[in-house]
Order: C-alpha cells, then structure tokens, then sequence
C-alpha cells in the first residue's frame, strides 16, 4: 500500500495533459496490487488466493513498464524512478515467496 501511495504521488506530479491517460494508468496498476492481494485473501480457498496473486505480479510489472514509459518521457526524476525501482523489485519477490507458500502442501 505504501507503494500505492507514493506511486500516487508521482503521478500527481505528471503534467496536466497525462491527467487522464499515464497518470490514471499508473494510479490504476499501483492500487490493484494491494487490493487484488486483499481480494484473494478473502476468496474461498488456496486456489483463489494463489490466483489473485498472480493477477497482482501482473499489475506490478505492467506499473514497472508505465513508471519506464514516464521515466522515457522525461515526466519522473531519475531519483524517484530508482525508488519506486527498488520497491517494485522487493514487491515482485514478496509476491513469488507468497505464491510458492500458498501453492506448498
């Protein structure tokens, strides 16, 4: 959630005329990470919940490639690129280790 929050944040900050196209993107994909983790949690069964967290891996790589596509686009400092870099990165293996405990017998 912490990552959604600062992920807001830096959309926040990209011009007025990405409002509704990158800056929505990225809240978007930022937000169903946590909420797809807390939506497979409250499923019925491993199953679910296992699949609900493959549905938030996928949120965060495409939220890696929008911070990219901003970075490339001169929107986001360098600084701010590399910080949400790190979390995603810290993220992506929070979520395999959940998946691979959710998927043991």
């Amino acid at each position: 959630m912490a990552l959604a929050s600062e992920c807001g944040a830096a959309a926040d900050n990209l011009p007025d005329r990405e409002r509704f196209a990158l800056a929505s993107q990225i809240r978007r994909a930022a937000v169903s990470i946590p909420t797809n983790i807390a939506e497979g949690y409250g499923r019925n069964g491993r199953a679910e919940h296992v699949h609900h967290v493959g549905i938030a891996r996928g949120s965060l790589y495409e939220l890696e490639t929008l911070i990219e596509i901003a970075h490339l686009r001169g929107y986001l400092h360098p600084d701010v690129v590399a910080r949400l870099g790190t979390q995603t990165r810290e993220i992506a293996a929070m979520l395999t280790r959940l998946r691979l405990r959710l998927k043991a017998p």
